[in-house]
C-alpha cells in the first residue's frame, strides 16, 4: 500500500508559555475588586444620596425621618418614613425606585457628612432648642474587609505589579530569549539585541562598498573566527578589541556587522549610551550581563556603538566625590576585557567619531589593541556606493540620452561625501523625480538632489528689491571670475542667485581631490573667497553683509596656515595643532602674547594680500564681470559653458572635470583635512 504524503506540519502556537498571559489576568482581577471595596463595596444595597444639611433641616423639625444611623462618626444615615415619602413623591424621588410593574419599591436613605460627631450633636441642638423635641440617633462601627486589605497590601502589589511590568517589557525588548521569570531586580540585565547569523544578520562584505583598507584589516578577525586553531597552534593571539574611528556614516557599524555576518557568527549589537540609567550600578550590571551570554554563546562578536558615551576619559568631568555612573561602567567594561582568554573566542568591536576623548585604559595593548580608521571614501569607492545604493532606482539608462546617469560624473560631484550622505542622495533624487511626476530618474534629478543637501531647498518666493538682486549677481559674478581666472582654484560647476536655504546666491565648485596641498593652491582659494566682496567695491563702491561666510571661511584658512601648516615667515616652521585632542583641556594658549600679535598680524596679512588680488583681477577683467553680472541677473542661473564662452577656456585645463570620464586612469585619493570640500560653495 502507498503511503500518503505527509502534510507539513504546521508550527505549534498552542504551546506559547501563559504563564505571563494568566499573571496577567489574575493581576487584573484582582485590581477590580479592590477598586469596586474602594468606591462600591457598601453593605447597604439601596440607593443613596448625599444631602445638605439645608435640606436635612427641616425634615428634622417635622420628624419626617424614621431612623438616624452614625456610621464610623463620619456619615449619617437619614431614613424617610415610607408613608411621607409615597405622599410627597417630588420631593423625594430621588430615594424612591420603582419596580418592573410601575409600583413603589424599597426606598433608599440619604447620606449626610457629619464632619465628626462632636458637630453634629451641635447641629441637633439648634434644632431641638426650636422645636422642643429630642432627636436621637444610633452609632454604628462598620468595617470593609477589601478595604483594609487594600491599605495594608495595595501598596506592596502595586508596586509588585509595576516591576512585574517594566520586567515583562525588558523580556519583550531582548526577544524573550534567556529572559527567566520574574525578577524585580531586573534592570540591571543586558539589553543587547543579538542577530543570528543564519537568519537575521545576512549583511556580507559584498553589501559593503568602498571600505578596501578596513576591510583588509578586518579579515584577520572573521579568519579567525572561522579558524581559530590556525592561530593558536602557532602561539598567536588574535586582537581582543577592534576599534572603528572615522566621521560620521563612514559605515563602520555596518563594517562590524558584515564581519559578524562573513564569520557567521552570533552578532550581539549595543550603544554606549545604553549601559547607563538612572538606577546607581545598572551599567556595570549590563556589561557583566553582557559578556557573560556572549561567552555562552562563543565564537561571537560583541559590537558596541559610540562607544564614547561610556568610554570618554576619567576625571574629565570634574566630578569629585559620590559615585560617578559612567566611571563605573567604563572600569566594569575594562575589567571585562582584561578578563578575556584566547580561548574564549569572543571579540569585542566598537565604533566611535570621537578616539580622542577616550580613556588611554581602554586603548592599551590587551582591550582595544587595533585600531581601524574608516575613512571617506574616495572617487572610486564613492563610485563603488553609487552603484549598491542604485540597485533599486528606475534610472535613465540609456546612454545616447542627456538624462543618462553615469556614476563617474556623480562620483565627481560628491567629494567628500560619506557613504550616508550617498544614500541620502539617491533617496533625494527620487523623490525630487516622484515630484515631477518622472517615470525615470535622470541625471538632473541627481544634481538637484546634490544642491538641496549641499545647499538647502530653494526659496524662489524670498522677496528681493531689484538693488538686492543687482549686488547678489556682482558678488556671485566675482566668484565665479576670480575662480575661473585663478590657475589653482575650483573650477565652477555652476552659479546662482536664487535663494537657497540660508544664502541669497551660491557658487559651486568642484574641489580638486589630493592628498597634499601647497601655499599657492591654499592662496588662489582664498583669493576666490574674498572676489565677492571686491567686486561690491569696485561696482557700487561700498560693501555689505553678503561676504560674511566668504571672510569666516577666508580667516580660518589664514589661521591654519600660521598656527598650523607652518606656512608664515613670521611665524615660522612650527604648529600650534595638537592631535591628541588634549588642548581643549588646557587653561593657557601654547603661545605667548608676543607671538599672538604675530600671529594676528600675519592673518591680517594674507587675508588682506588675497583681497587685494581679488580686486586686481577684477579691474583688469572688469567687462567680461559687467556680461556675467548682467546673465547672471536675466537667467538667475549660469553653468561652466557659460564662463567659458566670456572669459575662454582655462589655458591650464586639458579636460572638463565636470564631464563624465571615460577613461581607466585611477584618481587620486581625497586630502584628509578638506573633508567640508564636499560642500564647498560661497553663500551671501
Amino acid at each position: 500500500m502507498a503511503e500518503q504524503p505527509q502534510q507539513p506540519q504546521q508550527p505549534n502556537r498552542g504551546n506559547r508559555p501563559k504563564g505571563p498571559r494568566v499573571m496577567y489576568i489574575v493581576y487584573l482581577v484582582i485590581m477590580l475588586l479592590l477598586v469596586w471595596s474602594l468606591f462600591g463595596g457598601k453593605s447597604d444595597s439601596g440607593s443613596k444620596r448625599e444631602i445638605s444639611w439645608e435640606r436635612l433641616e427641616p425634615i428634622l423639625e417635622h420628624e419626617y425621618y424614621e431612623s438616624i444611623t452614625v456610621i464610623n462618626q463620619e456619615v449619617a444615615q437619614i431614613r424617610i418614613k415610607p408613608e411621607v415619602a409615597r405622599r410627597d413623591t417630588v420631593t423625594y424621588r430621588d430615594i424612591l425606585t420603582r419596580t418592573i410593574a410601575g409600583t413603589q419599591g424599597p426606598m433608599g436613605y440619604y447620606v449626610y457628612n457629619i464632619g465628626n460627631l462632636e458637630h453634629f450633636d451641635k447641629e441637633l441642638a439648634v434644632v431641638e432648642a426650636r422645636t422642643g423635641k429630642h432627636i436621637s440617633y444610633r452609632i454604628e462601627t462598620r468595617s470593609n474587609a477589601w478595604r483594609e486589605l487594600l491599605v495594608w497590601f495595595g501598596p506592596l502589589l502595586m508596586f509588585i505589579f509595576f516591576f512585574w511590568i517594566m520586567g515583562a517589557i525588558g523580556r519583550r525588548q531582548m526577544g524573550g530569549e534567556n529572559s527567566g521569570g520574574f525578577n524585580i531586580f531586573g534592570f540591571g540585565r543586558s539589553n543587547a539585541k543579538q542577530y543570528d547569523a543564519t537568519k537575521q544578520n545576512n549583511v556580507t562584505f559584498k553589501d559593503v562598498a568602498g571600505l578596501a583598507g578596513a576591510k583588509e584589516e578586518v579579515m584577520e578577525v572573521v579568519d579567525f573566527l572561522k579558524n581559530p586553531s590556525h592561530y593558536t597552534e602557532l602561539g598567536g593571539k588574535i586582537p581582543k578589541g577592534v576599534l572603528l574611528v572615522g566621521p560620521p556614516g563612514t559605515g563602520k557599524t555596518l563594517l562590524a556587522k558584515a564581519v559578524a555576518g562573513e564569520a557567521g557568527v552570533p552578532f550581539f549589537s549595543m550603544s554606549g549610551s545604553d549601559f547607563v540609567e538612572m538606577f546607581v550600578g545598572v551599567g556595570a550590571s549590563r556589561v557583566r550581563g553582557l559578556f557573560d551570554e556572549a561567552k555562552k554563546k562563543s565564537p561571537c562578536i560583541i559590537f558596541i556603538d559610540e562607544i564614547d558615551a561610556v568610554g570618554r576619559a576619567r576625571g574629565r568631568a570634574g566630578i569629585t566625590g559620590g559615585n560617578d555612573e559612567r566611571e563605573s561602567t567604563l572600569n566594569q567594561l575594562l575589567t571585562e576585557m582584561d578578563g578575556f582568554s584566547s580561548t574564549t573566542n569572543v571579540i569585542v568591536m566598537a565604533a566611535t567619531n570621537r578616539a580622542d576623548v577616550l580613556d588611554k585604559a581602554l586603548l592599551r595593548a590587551g582591550r582595544f589593541d587595533r585600531q581601524i580608521y574608516v575613512e571617506l571614501p574616495d572617487l572610486e569607492e564613492r563610485k563603488a556606493i553609487f552603484a549598491v545604493h542604485m540597485k533599486n532606482l528606475k534610472i535613465n539608462k540609456d546612454k545616447n540620452s542627456e538624462g543618462y546617469i553615469d556614476r563617474s560624473f556623480l562620483a565627481k560631484q560628491t567629494p567628500g561625501f560619506s557613504g550616508a550622505d550617498i544614500a541620502n542622495v539617491c533617496n533625494e533624487a527620487a523623490l525630487v523625480a516622484a515630484r515631477k511626476n518622472k517615470k525615470q530618474i535622470d541625471k538632473q534629478d541627481f544634481l538637484d538632489a546634490v544642491d538641496r543637501i549641499v545647499g538647502g531647498l530653494e526659496k524662489r518666493t524670498k522677496v528681493l528689491t531689484d538693488q538686492e538682486k543687482h549686488t547678489i549677481a556682482y558678488h556671485e559674478s566675482g566668484h565665479a571670475s576670480v575662480s575661473w581666472l585663478l590657475r589653482w582654484a575650483n573650477p565652477l560647476v555652476k552659479v546662482t542667485i536664487v535663494p537657497r536655504g540660508k544664502a541669497l546666491g551660491a557658487a559651486w565648485y568642484l574641489p580638486e581631490e589630493r592628498q597634499i596641498t601647497t601655499y599657492e593652491q591654499m592662496f588662489d582659494e582664498m583669493t576666490s573667497l574674498m572676489a565677492g566682496r571686491a567686486a561690491e567695491e569696485i561696482v557700487y563702491g561700498k560693501i555689505s553683509t553678503g561676504a560674511l561666510n566668504d571672510i569666516e571661511r577666508a580667516t580660518k584658512m589664514a589661521q591654519a596656515l600660521v598656527t598650523y601648516y607652518g606656512m608664515s615667515p613670521e611665524v615660522g616652521n612650527i604648529s600650534f595643532y595638537d592631535s591628541t585632542g588634549q588642548s581643549e583641556w588646557g587653561l593657557t594658549k601654547p603661545f605667548s602674547e608676543k607671538t599672538a600679535e604675530t600671529i594676528d598680524k600675519e592673518v591680517r596679512r594674507m587675508v588682506e594680500e588675497a583681497y587685494a588680488k581679488a580686486k586686481e583681477l577684477l579691474l583688469s577683467h572688469r567687462s567680461q564681470l559687467d556680461q556675467l553680472a548682467s546673465q547672471l541677473y536675466d537667467k538667475e542661473v549660469l553653468f561652466r559653458e557659460d564662463l567659458e564662452h566670456i572669459y575662454g577656456p582655462r589655458p591650464w585645463e586639458n579636460t572638463d572635470p565636470t564631464k563624465p570620464d571615460t577613461s581607466d586612469e585611477q584618481e587620486t585619493e581625497e586630502e584628509p583635512d578638506s573633508a567640508d570640500a564636499n560642500k564647498d560653495f560661497e553663500e551671501v
